[in-house]
């Protein structure tokens, strides 16, 4: 049969794995931060990129031939892509629930948006802020609110122990310091990891 009449895949259409996902039924917790950035990744692929990737593909589509054309090809194939993650940014975007940890002081408690100093049983110390699925970055202190780590760190005070399942096995942290910042954590030398 003709690749013309045949669907491209059916792959082309479901969520690359690689995007976090929020438990069942849970809400999507996120910073001021992490909205803006969603906010202004969705604003630049609907407003420049995929303007920009239509015009092309119209050039690309209207010099004939489009079984050997790798503008057209391409095109297409990063038009699915962008409207891939628009529809993904726009699910998130939908009905999210802003929490500014700026608000939150005065709280001893470890809750979402909160910035938490720890000790590890060898001596070394990290520092982590809570925050949505969307914007983690363990690399940069960042961890999802739904990461072993924070769910054991969750309602946890300055002085409490907590020990949590790892990759790597039981540990066991000392909760140092929590605060709330509107800034997130600083990523950790390479001495204190």
């Amino acid at each position: 049969m003709s690749k013309a009449f045949t669907k491209e895949s059916d792959a082309d259409d479901e969520e690359p794995a690689a995007e976090p996902q929020l438990p069942p039924g849970a809400k999507n917790y996120m910073t001021p931060r992490g909205h803006a950035l969603l906010k202004a990744e969705f604003d630049h692929l609907l407003k420049v990129e995929r303007p920009q990737m239509v015009e092309t593909v119209s050039w690309a589509a209207s010099n004939g031939d489009r079984s050997e054309n790798g503008d057209y090809i391409y095109g297409k194939k990063r038009l699915r892509e962008i409207d891939r993650r628009l529809r993904y940014l726009t699910r998130r975007l939908d009905d999210p629930v802003v929490v500014d940890p700026r608000a939150q002081q005065g709280i001893e408690q470890v809750f979402f948006g909160a910035t938490v100093s720890v000790g590890e049983e060898d001596g070394s110390q990290h520092t982590y802020q809570i925050v949505g699925v969307d914007e983690a970055d363990p690399a940069g202190g960042r961890i999802s609110w739904v990461s072993p780590l924070a769910r054991a760190l969750a309602k946890a005070r300055a002085g409490d122990v907590v020990r949590f399942q790892s990759p790597a096995g039981m540990r066991e942290i000392e909760v140092l310091e929590v605060r709330y910042l509107s800034d997130p954590p600083q990523p950790a030398s390479a001495g204190e990891k």
